[in-house]
């Protein structure tokens, strides 16, 4: 009957993987929307209050909103440079963000970069862990690996339709596309400096009786160190390059004029918006890089 194949080119014998996944998708709704909604809650909570911090909307109206701008420009420059050392950075973040308020962009980029803070922060709270538990147990990242590897390549789209499912529109659904999408980079890079720690520096730790525990936080991180913030600045790049896509499903910031933009053609707008989106991206990767060779002070 089947003799030619021609049942795997027939509708009528599709496998229904597209029904499964809707009906598995409902039924997550239907059992755990409380808690989606709790996640959804807690999450918009955490970046309308970073939001508020860096606009003081109580101001809007009274002409001193722009003074609080400037005020916190001056926030962001002091402590770059108390924690950098370093004159030049402090110049580059005062500079980079001066040029982004006369573009008239400092309230997207405000909300861009509430956004890159808080899903950089889950992907290091969650990241972090799960890459010492699988430098520890090989198994775990045999598991664990083709899901980062599935996490990365599977088109954002995709994943971006059941979180707006499962979170409702706005900030929250691209949130959470960016982690799924930002989260491999402090698994990966974590699980790297913990097994590029020199053995002879781990024996030596536990001749002189440290336990485990002590091994791990005394020499094992402390060595991974510069591979952890390594991964620290890929998640914040990565998360950068989701800021449109997750205008699309609402998330305000720097990606919604660039997606007017690029619904009217609008070149001047786009190229504003995009010049911003770098702005903020150099000034992210020069405040957390770790070292860098020749910087003046």
């Amino acid at each position: 009957m089947f003799s030619d194949n021609s049942f795997l080119f027939d509708k009528d014998y599709k496998i229904a993987i597209g029904k499964w996944s809707e009906a598995f998708f409902e039924w997550l709704t239907d059992n755990f929307g409380w808690f989606f909604n709790f996640v959804t809650r807690v999450l918009k909570s955490c970046i309308d209050a970073l939001v508020y911090v860096l606009q003081m909307p109580d101001l809007k109206g009274t002409g001193y909103e722009n003074y609080y701008g400037i005020f916190i420009i001056l926030v962001f420059t002091a402590a770059t440079w108390y924690f950098r050392r370093s004159l030049s950075n402090a110049l580059l973040v005062l500079i980079g963000f001066l040029l982004i308020m006369n573009q008239g962009y400092w309230k997207e980029t405000t909300e861009t970069l509430a956004l890159v803070v808080v899903a950089t922060a889950v992907c290091m709270i969650i990241g972090v862990p799960i890459g010492i538990a699988a430098a520890r147990r090989a198994w775990l990242y045999s598991v664990i690996r083709p899901i980062l590897d599935l996490m990365q390549t599977l088109p954002t789209f995709v994943y971006l339709i059941p979180a707006l499912i499962l979170f409702g529109l706005g900030m929250v659904p691209g949130l959470i596309a960016t982690v799924i999408f930002a989260i491999p980079a402090p698994i990966r890079l974590t699980r790297l400096g913990i097994i590029s720690t020199p053995g002879s520096l781990v024996e030596a730790a536990e001749a002189f009786g440290a336990k485990p525990l002590q091994v791990l936080t005394k020499v094992e991180l402390p060595f991974a160190l510069p591979q952890i913030m390594a991964g620290l600045t890929q998640t914040i790049m990565l998360s950068l390059s989701m800021v449109v896509i997750a205008a699309l499903v609402g998330a305000p910031g720097l990606g919604v004029p660039v997606v007017r933009a690029l619904n009217t053609v609008n070149v001047a707008k786009g190229f504003e918006a995009g010049t911003c989106i770098v702005i903020l991206a150099i000034i992210l990767d020069r405040v957390f890089r770790i070292s860098d060779e020749g910087e003046g002070a």
